[in-house]
């Protein structure tokens, strides 16, 4: 754990990644991860969003939908799933269609 944030890989400070596997948890009722997990990644993703969406970790600014769709089933504060799904989809309503 970095404080406000889980690391990338445990021995690799200063970095972070997006846990989007944590909905699987969720979704099937393992509750392997304590919800203050899935909390405290959510928080700290917000003050990482790019423009259209949320990097899959500290390395690149490209990100990935589904990713992003799947992190924001984590169970946040109230809004939480705008605030993450909203970039990316103004992406997609900011974009050119490709075929005319």
């Amino acid at each position: 754990m970095e404080g406000d944030h889980y690391r990338l890989a445990f021995d690799k400070p200063e970095t972070w990644s997006q846990k989007y596997n944590l909905v699987w948890d969720r979704l099937l009722g393992l509750n392997l991860f304590p919800p203050e997990v899935a909390r405290k990644e959510i928080a700290f993703y917000l003050t990482k969003q790019n423009s259209y969406g949320l990097p899959l970790d500290n390395r690149r600014d490209y990100t990935k939908l589904d990713w992003i769709l799947w992190d924001s089933h984590h169970g946040g504060e109230a809004g939480d799933f705008e605030k993450l799904v909203g970039p990316a989809w103004g992406f997609a309503n900011d974009s050119r269609a490709a075929c005319p």
